[in-house]
């Protein structure tokens, strides 16, 4: 392993948080695609699709606790001016999140038909599903290594390195998804299996790249011993904020997946229609992803650097934006709705149901903006577990028994799980905007940044 001396680094949020949204659409716009392609084969392909893309996403997760952990660490020592240690974390990282992917990918690809089974999937949709879900969650170990690196380049502020990255990563797929769905340039037609392949190999060629840009920008090289010789110290630095990020993560989308299972009761349109929906309130989820993620980078440079009150009102300000974009956004697909779920469907219930949904949204965002944002940011500051526990209490008390009341119960259907997802989304914001205005948070970033002033001189005096 070698690595480039420390560099100056921009402090604008803007300028690091514009190449994340993009790069962040893009991610998104890979499955919007797929979902696109796949609606010229039918709604119920598109319904199969949604299901088994919850899964991938499910183990995305687990794969992204590390990066976030990674990430939040190595800004720590970048801020503290301990480039070394920021590199032995990086490539901690990396070599758990492969070792992780390799072994999920095993696990997906031997029981992909019983998780879609799990999750209750109609008998029809199965052949749909099968298929794909196995492809593309056999093949996860590239996304696991995908998403580290990403995190890694992230944290150095190379985040137009990553958005170049997924720019050619959605060119690639687009291309190979049409030559594989329409039989472009004499190939066979394959249906959802020629998604999977596509979508796999674009998958693939994202990956070689980022592993070019890790050396290029970074001159961090890893070597086989360092997969091998993995530091336990580090993985519970990275652990210490990963682990509370990914439960955090993966309550939601177990809640998720649970509230689609009681979607899936209702039949394949309403899955259908979740499906579309989903897709485009990702893409309006994106601002606030964006200016979370930026936000996070910004202020664990400042937390390594001792700065807390300029900390605390950095993340006042991101909010403030992502408040107003988040509604201008969502306000906009409210209005446009219609025509954009008719771009992946002609079916006119599952229009006006989508259509609905999207309107809906309008509810959500703004509520959603305080839990990216302002979670993001007392991760950053080491604050990691207290919203993993919030979030569980809100989610499985409240979300998913007021979603079985309103959508099951009452007869609601898909509006009664819409407006339980504003109420939880609204609930725990509120809960995370009062602990940063108390300033709770302050005493877990006086410790992160003892800990990385601890580690560089321990790491200068054995090196002396």
């Amino acid at each position: 392993m070698s690595s480039a001396a420390p560099r100056a680094q921009p402090k604008n949020l803007l300028s690091i948080a514009w190449p994340i949204f993009i790069e962040q659409a893009l991610r998104i716009l890979v499955g919007t695609v797929d979902v696109f392609m796949v609606s010229h084969i039918s709604d119920g392909a598109v319904a199969a699709l949604g299901v088994a893309h919850q899964i991938v996403i499910l183990f995305l997760i687990v794969f992204n606790f590390i990066a976030i952990g990674a990430s939040v660490v190595i800004t720590h020592h970048l801020g503290a001016r301990d480039r070394a240690g920021a590199d032995h974390i990086a490539t901690t990282a990396i070599s758990v999140n492969t070792w992780m992917g390799v072994a999920v990918s095993l696990c997906v690809f031997a029981f992909a038909a019983p998780m879609l089974r799990l999750m209750q999937l109609p008998g029809d949709l199965m052949p749909f599903a099968v298929p794909f879900l196995t492809l593309m969650g056999g093949t996860l170990f590239m996304e696991s290594m995908n998403m580290s690196i990403s995190a890694v380049l992230r944290a150095h502020h190379h985040t137009r390195d990553a958005m170049l990255v997924t720019l050619g990563q959605n060119i690639i797929n687009f291309l190979a998804v049409c030559t594989a769905l329409f039989g472009w340039f004499g190939f066979p037609k394959m249906g959802v299996l020629g998604v999977a392949l596509a979508s796999v190999f674009s998958r693939c060629c994202a990956c070689i790249a980022l592993w070019i840009l890790l050396d290029y920008r970074t001159k961090l090289r890893l070597r086989a011993r360092n997969f091998l010789e993995i530091s336990r110290q580090r993985v519970r630095r990275i652990l210490h904020i990963g682990l509370p990020a990914a439960g955090e993560h993966l309550s939601y989308w177990l809640a998720l997946m649970v509230v689609t299972s009681f979607i899936a009761r209702l039949g394949g349109e309403a899955l259908a229609i979740q499906s579309y929906t989903l897709q485009v309130q990702r893409l309006v989820m994106v601002f606030s992803v964006a200016l979370g993620l930026g936000t996070e980078i910004l202020i664990g440079h400042m937390v390594g650097a001792g700065d807390f009150e300029r900390a605390y009102h950095e993340l006042l300000k991101s909010l403030r934006l992502g408040f107003t974009i988040a509604i201008g956004a969502a306000i906009v697909v409210a209005l446009a709705a219609p025509a954009i779920v008719h771009v992946f469907t002609p079916t006119a219930d599952i229009i006006a149901g989508a259509a609905l949904l999207l309107r809906l949204s309008v509810l959500i965002e703004p509520g959603r903006v305080f839990n990216i944002v302002v979670i993001n940011s007392l991760r950053a500051t080491g604050d990691a577990r207290f919203p993993v526990q919030i979030g569980a209490v809100c989610m499985w008390f409240i979300w998913v028994p007021l979603a079985w009341l309103l959508g099951l119960k009452l007869g609601f259907g898909l509006v009664g799980f819409w407006i339980s997802m504003a109420v939880d989304e609204w609930l725990r914001g509120i809960i995370m905007y009062r602990r940063w205005k108390l300033r709770q948070w302050l005493p877990f970033a006086k410790r992160s940044r003892a800990q990385a002033l601890s580690e560089s001189v321990g790491a200068n005096a054995a090196a002396a």
